[in-house]
């Protein structure tokens, strides 16, 4: 699939993010939007994946560790085939399985459960490892968010990474500079992470995170070294008042900025 394939299809997943952030009155939707190119490629183009065998022990793995960005994963894999579309009406409604977090026990496609921040990388570590030892061929990817990225654990994983040289591990830092209540300068700024994670021994891309000519080469990239690509995004991507706004990390549209948002949305469909 080309990257014009999957701008479309990206467009559409965020379409239909909004609307359910907009039904179910809740939702991490700043983040969602600038992280939905990003899955958008995965699923899309990059991943070894078979929805209806979503356990298949040759597939590729994919941990979401900014969890709370729940509903762009679930949209992401209905629109893959591995839940069905019209399930998404029922995201955090009472006995759902598409809960605020996602939930490997009931959710198809999910690798592991995610929220609490700064365990989705050590989890995909172990996978990346236990692929080695056992001779398979998959690869991990993990999406981590910025702030995120001031967990400890995530500096103790990619440390690991480098030692065990886990060569099939691919970690992607959403970096659209906000966290929840401020701006990531004004909290611990990690920034910038490209040196950093050189400086451990890791290959290091630098790239526009919601680009699709950019997103794909980075992501089918493979080098000797375990691979990081700090993916610059852009807080509530494709839509105009959302856009590198700290307030629309959790918040809900009004009814006016609904239609605005989905206005602006369905324009490039």
């Amino acid at each position: 699939m080309q990257p014009n394939d999957l701008e479309r299809i990206a467009q559409q997943i965020r379409l239909r993010d909004l609307e359910a952030v907009h039904e179910a009155g809740a939702g991490h939707i700043g983040g969602e939007m600038s992280a939905i190119d990003i899955l958008t490629a995965l699923y899309f183009r990059v991943l070894r994946v078979w929805p209806d065998q979503p356990k298949h022990p040759d597939r590729d793995r994919f941990v979401l560790s900014k969890g709370h960005v729940a509903l762009a994963l679930y949209v992401t894999l209905a629109k893959r085939g591995f839940i069905p579309e019209e399930e998404i009406h029922t995201f955090l409604k009472p006995h759902s399985r598409l809960n605020g977090h996602p939930n490997c026990n009931k959710v198809p496609g999910v690798e592991t459960n995610t929220g609490p921040l700064g365990h989705g990388l050590p989890v995909a570590v172990g996978m990346a490892k236990a692929a080695k030892l056992l001779g398979a061929g998959y690869r991990t990817f993990v999406l981590t968010g910025d702030g995120e990225m001031q967990e400890g654990s995530n500096w103790e994983a990619i440390s690991a990474a480098a030692q065990f040289g886990l060569d099939n591990l691919t970690l992607i830092i959403d970096h659209n500079r906000f966290q929840q209540g401020a701006a990531l300068k004004d909290t611990n700024d990690l920034a910038p992470f490209a040196p950093k994670l050189a400086a451990f021994g890791w290959d290091v891309t630098e790239i526009n995170g919601n680009a699709m000519a950019e997103i794909v080469p980075a992501l089918e990239k493979r080098t000797g070294r375990p691979h990081c690509i700090v993916a610059h995004t852009n807080k509530g991507h494709g839509i105009s008042f959302m856009q590198d706004r700290v307030d629309w990390h959790h918040r809900v549209p009004n009814a006016e900025q609904f239609q605005i948002a989905r206005a602006e949305l369905s324009e490039t469909l």
